[in-house]
């Protein structure tokens, strides 16, 4: 068989494997190894349960500011807890799928069944909380379309998912998985910087 005629069929079978190291909704953009990607993404996905803490800077067309973070995440239960100037003294959201608490400082406890719902009543922030507990661990998450940038480890160095964006610049080990130290999150006229000092996360037994 002549180089002309294998060609294409060596770029459909490199093409079709790398799709299959790929979710559905996931297009990778640039960089990386797809099967390395995939590699790293099943050794995180696992991890559904962990203690952090770090520093977290906001940027909004309102206010700006900065101050320490404490995230506890079991499972489907998340307690974030944000304390100094950002924090408005101290600012905790707690909850899960089915319902969600407020607690800011000076006022009354506020429950709702949407997170990001009541963020923005509350706080005017527009976060999508169900994303934040995928992208902290540098993946995305999987019931939206996203395009992926890798960096030369193969991790996400970029995300680009339901209006936002997500960059990656620095990762750290933790026991036998990588995980972020340093991201962005940008869109809908906000800015978080989120540089985790921290990272205790229960690995599955």
């Amino acid at each position: 068989m002549s180089l002309l005629r294998t060609l294409p069929i060596l770029l459909l079978t490199l093409t079709l494997g790398a799709c299959s190291s790929l979710h559905q909704r996931e297009t990778l953009e640039l960089g990386g190894d797809a099967q390395a990607w995939k590699t790293h993404r099943q050794q995180v996905e696992p991890i559904t349960r962990w203690e952090l803490q770090g520093k977290l800077g906001v940027r909004a067309p309102s206010e700006s500011g900065s101050g320490t973070l404490f995230w506890l995440q079991r499972d489907d239960y998340y307690d974030i807890r944000l304390s100094g100037p950002l924090g408005r003294g101290a600012t905790r959201v707690q909850g899960d799928k089915n319902q969600t608490t407020l607690e800011v400082a000076g006022r009354q406890p506020v429950s709702a069944e949407s997170a990001e719902a009541l963020l923005e009543q509350q706080i005017g922030w527009r976060l999508p909380v169900e994303h934040l507990l995928w992208w902290v661990r540098g993946l995305p998450a999987p019931d939206a379309a996203s395009r992926l940038q890798l960096d030369t480890h193969s991790r996400l160095a970029r995300l680009s998912q339901s209006g936002w964006t997500v960059e990656y610049s620095r990762y750290q080990q933790v026991g036998e998985v990588e995980l972020p130290q340093r991201l962005q999150i940008s869109g809908h006229d906000l800015l978080l910087t989120l540089v985790v000092t921290d990272w205790k996360p229960r690995l599955p037994e």
